[in-house]
């Protein structure tokens, strides 16, 4: 399901994954392939983890990143969830080929 909500959004952010939803900034954001990908790996990296600890891995690697780099940016691109939607991202296959468990290895890399 995907919800427009123009008010959830810092300013470089169009897209948020918060299981079974996909809330984009704007309407015409439904029509980029590339962003819903991103976002679709994102509900496959939920679903594998049992929603719940996803979020919490997400926020414990955001936090070391933050330590890590002293920049928040920087920090939620290195985050290992991220870092395999964006390397994929363009792959509109990739969510039928992709191996379960495969953010593991942008953890370790």
């Amino acid at each position: 399901m995907i919800l427009i909500s123009k008010y959830l959004f810092p300013k470089r952010y169009v897209g948020l994954t918060l299981w079974p939803v996909i809330f984009l900034k704007t309407p015409e954001l439904k029509n980029d392939p590339v962003l819903l990908n991103h976002e679709r790996i994102h509900l496959r990296q939920q679903l594998e983890l049992l929603i719940l600890p996803f979020y919490l891995i997400y926020g414990v690697e955001w936090l070391v990143g933050l330590v890590k780099y002293r920049n928040a940016y920087t920090a939620y691109k290195n985050i290992s969830f991220e870092r395999e939607a964006y390397a994929n991202e363009d792959n509109h296959n990739y969510l039928k080929t992709r191996p379960p468990w495969r953010f593991l290895r942008y953890i370790f890399n």
